[in-house]
């Protein structure tokens, strides 16, 4: 009996990958997906920047502070849940790169 996985599947080429090769897509998937968090973050920021401070911790510089991590983590969590496919064009980008003639 297998597990599901837990994160949804990137697109993957046709051909079988070897052990070394596999190591490389992990790493590409994984890159991928940190880019798409990166940028879901990035285009977050603002929305919470126009929320004031105060309500229920009251605000002020330690608010400011920890807020733009905050805004980082639901960036990650959207990417781990799916994302909105950034990730999966990232990555046949550079697998496309990866296989260019010349290289």
């Amino acid at each position: 009996m297998t597990t599901p996985a837990l994160t949804p599947p990137i697109a993957t080429s046709a051909a079988p990958l070897l052990p070394q090769a596999g190591a490389t897509h992990l790493k590409m998937r994984q890159a991928s997906r940190d880019f798409e968090a990166h940028v879901l973050g990035a285009l977050m920021q603002p929305m919470f920047e126009g929320l004031g401070q105060g309500g229920l911790f009251g605000g002020g510089s330690a608010e400011a502070q920890w807020r733009p991590m905050l805004v980082a983590e639901y960036g990650r969590a959207i990417a781990r849940a799916g994302g909105v496919g950034l990730a999966d064009s990232v990555l046949a980008t550079l697998q496309r790169m990866q296989h260019a003639p010349g290289q």
